[in-house]
């Protein structure tokens, strides 16, 4: 759980950090992601797409150093490691708890991992149900029901939140395309139009290559 200060006075962003934190300025893009090929490989493996979704949008997070910048105690710098913290649903109750889980780059330990936490939390019913949430967690949930266009939070926290929150929504068919529609909130004091560009292209391209991280056949 590493974390690198950021040294602001010699920052090549802090111009731009400076401006858009006074202003606090976070900012929600949208877009559909095609599925195609990864859900037709999971559903031939009897795999599920949620663990899939959670692993790419961690690899690509911990790939750039933007999507790992946020305060801690009060100082600004950028953790090692992040660690997905995302939403299950309660079918019973039709409310959620939040949980985390251990990452790895390679997908098979990290979908076990999820298991393993799913199979010990699914039916444990509260707000935060697994305790000792380490502080380099993002957040991550899922609207599986809607496949909106646009999607956006409101966080009253001084607008101190600098990490990344990915949500996303019910996938659909288009075209003879499986999409799935995934926005991306960001604060605009460390994360621009590029680095929101970046993430969602990289997803995309994770999506396109899938039996590179799944060794599929």
């Amino acid at each position: 759980m590493t974390f690198h200060r950021i040294d602001r006075e010699n920052w090549d962003r802090a111009p731009y950090f400076e401006h858009y934190f006074s202003q606090k300025c976070s900012y929600s893009v949208t877009a559909n992601i095609e599925i195609t090929k990864l859900t037709e490989r999971l559903q031939a493996k009897k795999m599920k797409f949620y663990p899939a979704f959670i692993y790419m949008v961690s690899k690509v997070v911990n790939a750039h150093i933007e999507f790992r910048t946020g305060f801690k105690d009060g100082v600004l710098g950028y953790w090692e490691v992040m660690l997905p913290s995302y939403t299950i649903f309660h079918n019973e109750t039709k409310t959620f708890s939040s949980i985390w889980t251990e990452f790895s780059h390679d997908y098979h330990e990290f979908y076990n991992n999820y298991n393993g936490d799913l199979k010990r939390y699914s039916d444990v019913l509260g707000f935060f149900t697994k305790s000792n949430e380490p502080q380099n967690t993002f957040p991550i949930s899922m609207v599986p029901w809607v496949s909106f266009t646009g999607f956006n939070l409101n966080i009253n926290e001084d607008n101190n939140y600098l990490l990344p929150i990915m949500t996303g929504g019910k996938y659909f068919n288009q075209d003879g395309k499986t999409l799935f529609p995934l926005a991306v909130q960001m604060h605009h004091a460390v994360c621009d139009g590029y680095h929101a560009s970046l993430f969602i292209n990289e997803v995309q391209q994770l999506a396109d290559h899938c039996e590179e991280w799944m060794y599929l056949n």
